[in-house]
């Protein structure tokens, strides 16, 4: 089975239409998405609709720091996460906004652990963003709850924005890896690792192509995808809506 793992699509209604596009052409299965649905970006309607019909056709869908925003707006917080969060709320309907409510904070497929940020209190968003956060990451998906104590779990997350496998050497630290693009990477099942699979709908590494991956449980391989997409209409959709315009520029620049 191939699954493709979409994370931070962030309402990025023209990336989210390559990566799927692109993604079919893999011969992928089934979708997981990593959370952060909404946020930023100008089409959270179109992204939502399009995730729910996944998730009936059996895709897994996890909550991100975003959509919980999106579905009570933190007051008095002017940060640069939650400035779209309010305008996000009044563009969803209460089907929507309860979609993201219900949504779980992790999901398991074997011996795979989705999670939208670290599986260490996975509630407080922590980023997995080095080899130490990885580490753990992983120590907490090793303990009896998340992944019912699968003693090498492959561990899942996006929220950083940034496409890096973490794996495990000779000794017990993690070691970061930073995948090519299409080249396949083994994951041997016996072997714990963490895999930021990068954003959909933002990148931030100075690439505008979108990122998102596939795992193939039946070869035990990950392979990291980029795709071009109209990032210039992504932006232009932004502006038109009256959303700040440095969430125009950051797709415009990949940063």
């Amino acid at each position: 089975m191939r699954l493709a793992l979409l994370s931070d699509l962030h309402a990025n209604r023209q990336a989210l239409s390559a990566c799927l596009a692109h993604a079919q052409t893999q011969g992928v299965d089934r979708h997981a998405f990593l959370g952060d649905l909404v946020g930023y970006g100008a089409d959270p309607l179109w992204v939502m609709d399009q995730v729910m019909v996944l998730q009936g056709q059996g895709a897994l869908v996890i909550q991100g720091n975003h959509d919980a925003m999106a579905v009570t707006p933190p007051q008095g917080d002017d940060s640069t996460g939650s400035s779209t969060a309010e305008w996000t709320h009044r563009q969803l309907n209460a089907e929507h906004r309860r979609f993201l409510a219900d949504l779980p904070l992790t999901e398991s497929l074997e011996h795979l652990l989705l999670v939208h940020a670290s599986a260490d209190k996975p509630e407080t968003w922590r980023y997995v963003d080095s080899a130490r956060a990885a580490s753990v990451c992983l120590d907490a998906a090793r303990g009896p709850g998340l992944s019912q104590g699968v003693a090498s779990p492959h561990i899942l997350v996006g929220h950083v924005h940034h496409q890096t496998l973490y794996y495990q050497g000779a000794g017990r630290d993690l070691m970061p890896f930073k995948p090519t693009v299409g080249v396949g990477v083994p994951v041997p099942r016996l072997r714990a690792c963490v895999a930021t699979v990068g954003s959909v709908g933002q990148p931030r590494d100075g690439d505008t192509r979108a990122m998102y991956a596939v795992y193939d449980l039946t070869a035990a391989r990950l392979t990291f995808h980029r795709v071009t997409y109209d990032h210039t209409a992504a932006a232009a959709a932004i502006r038109q809506a009256g959303l700040p315009e440095f969430f125009a520029q950051r797709l415009e620049s990949g940063r």
